[in-house]
């Protein structure tokens, strides 16, 4: 198994970043606009959906301002199965974020665009929570020609 990591330093409360990882609001002002689910609570269903797709997740573990987990139900074959794992380390008003896609089968070329599109997705959160506007899909940067 292999995974993707990423870290990033966000100039705002743990809180302030953890609501941006569990409500429909905050993950729409980030990753997709076209956000609906329950991402507050422990098995609540969230669904992302993107020009070329989506991805179902399903809320695995809470921890009140510190760790969201979710796992993968539908999506790309790739992507099922796997988990998308995110501590908050808060100290003050600043959080750094340790981000894990993990449990992907072999690095295949999806994951190479996937790690890519993430870290343009983690600026976007960090964006949205310090300044209120983030970058998501469909206004996110294009990477390749799978965007």
């Amino acid at each position: 198994m292999v995974d993707i990591l990423h870290k990033v330093g966000i100039e705002a409360p743990a809180a302030e970043v953890y609501s941006a990882l569990t409500t429909v609001e905050g993950l729409a002002g980030w990753w997709t606009g076209d956000t609906r689910g329950d991402g507050a609570s422990l098995g609540g269903l969230l669904e992302f959906r993107f020009p070329a797709g989506g991805f179902d997740m399903r809320v695995r573990d809470l921890g009140q301002d510190e760790r969201v987990v979710w796992e993968v139900v539908d999506g790309p074959e790739e992507w099922v199965g796997t988990r998308v794992d995110w501590t908050v380390r808060g100290a003050g008003d600043r959080a750094v974020v340790l981000f894990k896609h993990e449990g992907w089968k072999e690095p295949v070329e999806f994951m190479h665009h996937c790690s890519t599109k993430w870290a343009t997705y983690l600026m976007s959160l960090k964006s949205l929570v310090e300044t209120g506007k983030g970058a998501p899909s469909p206004d996110d940067v294009k990477i390749d020609d799978w965007d």
